[in-house]
């Protein structure tokens, strides 16, 4: 149905396209003839028409490559971070609307504009004076010459100048010869001395002008690597329940997972044929549950890796992110297709599919009395629902762009989002009020994670910057900067350190208070 939507609009924009090229070819000789001028009513028309037929085709390209779609869905793959996630997605409504609406108004314009035509003709038939026939020319005489000659009138071109005269081949004869002067006494010599030339002198020597080069910056100290890490963005970290281990997921398609104490890696735990977007330890200490963009959510072993189980989503598109209930029994999923998905664990089986969102899922969160689920989609909305009945709860526009990242309180009644909009921002569930805010990052809010108690909220930005923020003033309490590219990944590691992953392939560990920050496991070489 989807599919038919898009290639009506792509029809009618074809045939309007059509019209208005056709339209234009006989403007084209009269301009050609005439000249183009931007006064000239031919060149206007011209103009106007290949801009409607250029519109038009474009609009038509875009519907039949489904670009435009009545419902937004993320091609599948499409990463959500790094640059990615600050750009619009394709198929924004409202540029569909306008492609909708053009056709209609590039037609009025054609009909207004033939209307015009006839009028106009119409006009100069009517006010033309009636042609009488000319009369027979009678013979002229041919004009009598000038008595005298008048000069010709300056053209107002530049005069061409006169041919050079040039000798006569022989002298002219003369009259009678010039009879020879009586005694002239000859003229007198007088020695003429040449003028002295000036005195010449010498060039100055050319002296160059004084050149002041700036020094290049000093270039960032190399980053270490070793052959096990990770061979693309870290963009999902979980810390296990005794704070020992760490879990990561990255783009290159491996989830890893790490001896915190030992800074090793323990073993790949598993992959995933697309990008891995989510890793978590189940509350049973023993498994753990990964999902990522080939829209498969496994349940594997921490042991040795083995796949217990695979949730597929089928036609519901990848996996962008993953909660789970601290119980254990539920899991939600939310896709590229704007779709939520409530999995019964226990069961091996869905418990729901929720729809309502137009746009891709950015974020999903379950509350800690497992009871409620939060989904936000990359257009800033934001939804509450009932996991075992499935209904939604609330509704509303959180955030001027994509929400990224959303956590519960422990209280299940407070959440916190941050967005590409720049802001973190506090929500009383009950009311559905905004009631706290944090600003301070330049670049989309990606991450965030509340700390044990929770006083503390890191949040991870594409700005390359994580920060600390105090839940209870909204004040900012740290910064880490990692000076080499976004930071995709927050968490708390289990002594209260801030632990973050990101574009440059590490896991580096910062100082609460801030200040410098380690890498912890290092990326592969590249």
């Amino acid at each position: 149905m989807n599919r038919l939507a898009d290639r009506l609009p792509a029809l009618v924009l074809g045939v309007v396209a059509a019209v208005c090229t056709v339209r234009t070819y006989p403007l084209i000789d009269a301009v050609t003839l005439q000249g183009f001028s931007m006064t000239d009513a031919a060149s206007l028309r011209l103009v106007a028409y290949s801009a409607g037929a250029l519109a038009c085709f474009i609009g038509a390209l875009l519907f039949v490559a489904g670009l435009l779609p009545g419902r937004a869905v993320h091609a599948a793959g499409a990463p959500l971070f790094g640059r990615d996630a600050e750009v619009e997605p394709q198929g924004r409504p409202g540029l569909r609307r306008a492609f909708l609406v053009l056709p209609a108004l590039v037609v009025l314009a054609l009909l207004g504009d033939q209307a015009g035509s006839w009028w106009h003709r119409g006009q100069e038939v009517a006010s033309a004076p009636p042609v009488e026939p000319a009369p027979k020319p009678e013979p002229v005489a041919p004009p009598a010459p000038p008595l005298t000659a008048k000069p010709p009138e300056p053209s107002p071109v530049a005069p061409v100048p006169p041919p050079l005269s040039r000798p006569p081949l022989s002298p002219p004869p003369l009259a009678s010869p010039a009879p020879p002067p009586a005694q002239a006494a000859p003229p007198p010599q007088v020695a003429l001395t040449p003028p002295t030339p000036p005195e010449v002198l010498p060039a100055p020597p050319a002296v160059a002008p004084p050149v002041t080069v700036a020094p290049l910056p000093p270039a960032p100290p190399a980053l270490p690597t070793e052959p096990d890490g990770h061979r693309d963005a870290v963009v999902w970290l979980a810390v296990a329940n005794d704070g020992r281990e760490i879990m990561s997921a990255s783009t290159d398609h491996t989830i890893k997972l790490w001896d915190i104490g030992g800074k090793r890696l323990i073993r790949t735990l598993g992959m995933h044929r697309d990008m891995a977007r989510t890793a978590l330890f189940m509350p049973d200490g023993v498994t753990a549950l990964t999902a990522g963009d080939d829209g498969e959510i496994v349940q594997r072993k921490l042991s040795d890796g083995t796949v217990l189980h695979v949730f597929s989503s089928g036609a519901n598109g990848g996996v962008n992110k993953l909660a789970i209930s601290p119980d254990g029994r539920r899991a939600v999923s939310g896709h590229d297709t704007g779709n939520v998905i409530v999995w019964d664990l226990e069961k091996g089986s869905v418990l729901h599919v929720l729809t309502g969102h137009d746009w891709s899922i950015s974020s999903v969160a379950v509350s800690p009395d497992g009871r409620q689920a939060l989904s936000a989609s990359i257009d800033g909305t934001l939804k509450l629902w009932d996991i075992e009945s499935g209904r939604q709860l609330r509704s509303w526009h959180g955030h001027d762009q994509g929400a990224y990242g959303a956590v519960f309180t422990a209280d299940s009644h407070h959440l916190v989002t941050g967005s590409g909009d720049l802001t973190i921002k506090v929500w009383d569930l009950d009311s559905g009020r905004e009631v706290r805010r944090f600003e301070g990052h330049e670049g989309t809010v990606y991450a965030l994670a509340l700390s044990g108690d929770g006083k503390r909220l890191l949040s991870g930005s594409l700005d390359g910057t994580a920060r600390l923020w105090d839940m209870e003033s909204g004040n900012q309490m740290a910064m880490f900067d990692s000076r080499t590219g976004p930071i995709y990944a927050v968490a708390f590691a289990a002594d209260g350190t801030v632990l973050t992953g990101g574009y440059d392939r590490t896991i580096r560990d910062w100082p609460a208070a801030g200040g410098d920050g380690v890498v912890l496991f290092a990326g592969a070489p590249q």
